[in-house]
């Protein structure tokens, strides 16, 4: 391998090591430090690569979303026509109940991006458009988005439901949630989303 090469891995290293971080902690939740041990590397190495903790946060989202894109455009190519409601059943499954580190950035930085510098927010804006505009270019798919407006109000509604069935401690009423979207979203009646409602006040 290259010097180029090994240099290129190294700062592919650290950025998935500060997009795990990131997820996990929040952007005020882990410092260079925290970042660096994230990819098994000294904070010497950090500064190598990235001038500042906001310079990796911004790489690390932009990362992030391109790999939403990717998943999307994966769905697409696997699926075919059926590529949305496939989509969607994994989003809300597999995305909800991996590990926070693991999961998706349209779920877990965007408030961390509206607390960011103006840089990363249009970094953010950028991703956002490109992920919304796969899926609205995608191949016609029941209840798929065909529109900007309604690809992002889709893409809102999956990573709020995830947002909040993670924040919650029971599991049956997580379920209940991922469950009332996917109904919501495919138009598709589910036998868990005619569940009896979890005990005690919404």
């Amino acid at each position: 391998m290259s010097r180029s090469e090994q240099k290129l891995q190294t700062r592919q290293r650290i950025l998935e090591g500060a997009g795990r971080g990131f997820r996990k902690a929040g952007f005020g939740g882990i410092g260079v430090d925290g970042l660096a041990k994230e990819a098994g590397l000294t904070s010497g190495a950090f500064y190598v690569h990235f001038d500042s903790k906001a310079h990796a946060f911004r790489e690390s989202v932009a990362q992030g979303m391109a790999e939403l894109r990717g998943g999307v455009l994966y769905f697409q190519e696997k699926h075919g026509r059926a590529w949305w409601p496939e989509f969607v059943r994994f989003y809300l499954s597999a995305k909800r109940t991996c590990d926070l580190s693991e999961s998706c950035t349209l779920q877990t930085m965007p408030a961390e991006v509206a607390r960011s510098d103006e840089a990363s927010r249009t970094t953010f804006e950028e991703a956002l458009r490109a992920v919304a505009q796969a899926i609205v270019d995608g191949p016609a798919s029941p209840s798929a988005p065909r529109d900007m407006g309604a690809a992002c109000a889709a893409l809102s509604s999956l990573a709020g439901a995830v947002t909040l069935a993670r924040a919650i401690g029971s599991s049956a009423f997580a379920d209940q949630i991922a469950a009332g979207m996917e109904q919501a979203l495919l138009g598709v009646p589910d036998e868990k989303s005619r569940s009896k409602p979890p005990e005690g006040d919404l």
